[in-house]
């Protein structure tokens, strides 16, 4: 099931773009195609982990053929070695959505990282770091950051990756500071969007989620953690999603290979419900 809703315009709004989410193993990359054939545009990455260059069968990444000559941005900019925050996305993405609308075509934008939709949309909560409580909360567990996320500010919790340690830290660091992480005010988004919301039902979506992991163990997804983890070690593998992280568990001795595929698809479809929550608190928001 997908369904298009439009943003109210703001009269301090100039563009339009064209947002495209979905949760995982939905289908969004071809219907951006699709959509970039059908309406002379160009496509803008939402993805954090799709930045990062040697990330490909675990991030289903786009392939050259399958973009049909469509231009696709922020894809493989960055050595997995390298941090890309939410700010990094707002700079880019606000540079090319100039410089697409400049070339006469539509920007595209699409991913599964909504945080990366609501930041460029709604801006980021201007809070300073605090190198000395940073420097603390590093040391801790992943799973206590994120439990102690859940008893100080549970509907902040709700919205996290429980595996992603960078934004665990700087949640807990933002609440201690200033006791939750500080909930949006509600404004007129920095552009006009339209929206094609993709959200099959539970049981295509994980017959989806299951096919595609499936598929990515047959292209060689432990080989390409492999690689990937000699190049940035188990604390940073573990920062670049589900895939990477229960894999290297396995190359550590930690799992065998027969229980990759089941544990993979258990946690992603945890991972793809968070996402379908967010998807219906935005179609209640479009209508």
């Amino acid at each position: 099931m997908d369904y298009v809703g439009h943003m109210i315009p703001s009269p301090l709004m100039q563009v339009q773009i064209l947002c495209i989410a979905g949760p995982t193993a939905s289908g969004k990359s071809s219907r951006a195609v699709h959509e970039a054939l059908a309406r002379s545009g160009e496509v803008i990455s939402v993805d954090s982990r799709q930045v990062y260059r040697g990330l490909d069968i675990g991030t289903e990444k786009i392939s050259h053929e399958e973009m049909r000559g469509i231009p696709h941005h922020l894809i493989d900019i960055r050595d997995p070695q390298e941090n890309y925050s939410a700010g990094d996305f707002i700079t880019d993405a606000k540079r090319l959505i100039g410089e697409i609308i400049a070339r006469g075509k539509l920007p595209i934008l699409v991913g599964g990282t909504h945080f990366y939709f609501d930041a460029l949309l709604h801006g980021l909560p201007m809070i300073a770091e605090d190198p000395l409580l940073r420097e603390k909360l590093e040391k801790l567990p992943t799973e206590e950051l994120y439990a102690r996320i859940q008893e100080m500010d549970a509907r902040r919790a709700a919205e996290l990756d429980p595996q992603n340690r960078r934004r665990l830290v700087r949640a807990l660091e933002i609440i201690e500071t200033k006791g939750e992480v500080p909930a949006r005010t509600p404004s007129a988004p920095a552009y006009e969007a339209e929206w094609v919301i993709i959200d099959p039902s539970r049981e295509e979506l994980r017959a989806r989620i299951d096919a595609r992991l499936t598929k990515a163990l047959e292209r060689g997804l432990i080989d390409e953690v492999r690689r990937v983890r000699e190049k940035v070690g188990d604390i940073r593998l573990n920062e670049l999603g589900l895939e990477y992280k229960i894999v290297g568990e396995y190359l550590r001795g930690e799992r065998t290979e027969s229980s990759l595929l089941p544990t993979l698809s258990a946690k992603l479809w945890q991972y793809a419900r968070r996402q379908k929550a967010w998807l219906r608190k935005l179609g209640h928001s479009l209508y």
